[in-house]
């Protein structure tokens, strides 16, 4: 099998592909077999060994079972979501406000087919995360943006003129954004959740008024003391929560995400979500993993720790006498550049060296997670070689 044929990219034209498709490449980060991979911001540490019993004692007890559809509602699981929310964030909901799909990917899928569709206007706010235009392309919603500040903090007045000209059906947001890092004030959500109370839906009856969606899927990385959208889910009815458990919940290839909101937003994506979506093996797992959320969040503060120690040392880099930027993060990466004239070459030269980061984002940055003490020990030797050799180029 050829490169091209692995990753789906042999595509005949005889076949009938959608017109807006014909062209379009699959999307995803590269999957290559390199000592370090810092591009797709996983923890970088595997369960522990008695997580691994726990989930492997899980799914023997349902293994029986298998011949039986999974509980399409999946309240357990629920439930469990409703326990961490109160305990990691301090927001008390209850099963009705909860909602699993298969990663957060598939809960803002389905928020698209819930609430965009032909004639439908989706809002975000650039750099952002680059799946949000294709979530509305799949869904046929229109996608625009608003641009941030130049520090990539939110410009809430942009985005309040753009909400009033758009008249979008969804404003979605990210905190902490990817690919910058950068999060969401409380004070700044009130005032967008307080305009689309107001504001008019594009394409819907009078009355109808826009729900934000807040992707939250870095955000257990948060420096303490910076609150979760999820807090205010009981204030504002206009309000939609998404998490994973992929990042910091070292969770990745079980791909469990979930929703918080209100029952009547929850009941929405309900209608779209596709039959006994999530399986029963999914759902054991991630009980099994909830059952040790202390193991599993065991190294989000060194993690969180890694990442300033990392972005105190790139600041002193250098790269063709201009002083290396690196953006302000509350997440698990740090995009860093600015003036990066050729970060190609960079992303290749670290290639060569068996590091694998991230071209993504506003051009002249690149983006790398955080890895083990000794991933991030390569990764430093490999950049302080690279740079001065790009930057003779």
């Amino acid at each position: 099998m050829s490169a091209s044929e692995a990753t789906g990219n042999t595509i005949p034209a005889s076949l009938p592909l959608r017109n807006d498709l014909i062209g379009e490449e699959p999307y995803g980060a590269p999957q290559l077999d390199v000592p370090v991979c810092l591009n797709v911001n996983e923890n970088p540490y595997p369960p522990a060994p008695d997580v691994v019993k726990a989930i492997t004692e899980r799914i023997a007890a349902i293994a029986s079972t298998l011949n039986r559809y999974p509980d399409r509602e999946h309240i357990e699981l629920r439930q469990a979501f409703c326990d961490y929310l109160s305990r990691e964030s301090d927001a008390h909901l209850a099963v009705e406000q909860l909602w699993g799909a298969n990663g957060s990917n598939e809960i803002m899928l389905q928020l698209f087919q819930a609430f965009g569709g032909p004639g439908r206007i989706a809002l975000g706010a650039d750099p952002t995360y680059s799946m949000y235009p294709e979530y509305a392309r799949d869904t046929f919603t229109t996608w625009h943006t608003a641009h941030r500040n130049p520090d990539f903090t939110l410009d809430v007045d942009a985005l309040l003129v753009a909400i009033h000209d758009t008249k979008p059906a969804m404003v979605v947001l990210t905190s902490p954004n990817n690919p910058t890092g950068t999060a969401l004030p409380m004070d700044d959500l009130r005032r967008i959740l307080e305009a689309c109370e107001q504001a008019p839906v594009a394409g819907a009856n009078e009355g109808v008024h826009p729900i934000v969606v807040v992707d939250e899927a870095y955000i257990e990385f948060r420096d303490p003391g910076l609150a979760s959208a999820a807090i205010l889910i009981n204030q504002y009815q206009n309000l939609a929560v998404s998490r994973t458990m992929s990042k910091a919940f070292a969770f990745a290839g079980a791909r469990v995400g979930y929703l918080a909101a209100c029952r009547g937003i929850i009941d929405c994506v309900r209608i779209v979500r596709m039959p006994y979506h999530l399986s029963a093996v999914t759902q054991a797992a991630a009980l099994a993993a909830f059952d040790h959320t202390d193991e599993q969040l065991a190294r989000v503060a060194h993690l969180r720790d890694t990442r300033e120690r990392t972005a105190q040392w790139l600041a002193t880099l250098q790269y063709k006498g201009q002083t290396v930027k690196v953006a302000p993060s509350e997440s698990n990466f740090l995009l860093f550049g600015g003036c990066f004239d050729n970060r190609g070459s960079i992303f290749d030269e670290l290639l060569k060296r068996g590091v694998l980061i991230r071209v993504v984002g506003p051009d002249g940055w690149l983006r790398v997670c955080m890895g083990t003490d000794e991933e991030m020990a390569r990764f430093r030797e490999a950049l302080a070689e690279v740079l001065p050799i790009v930057g003779q180029l």
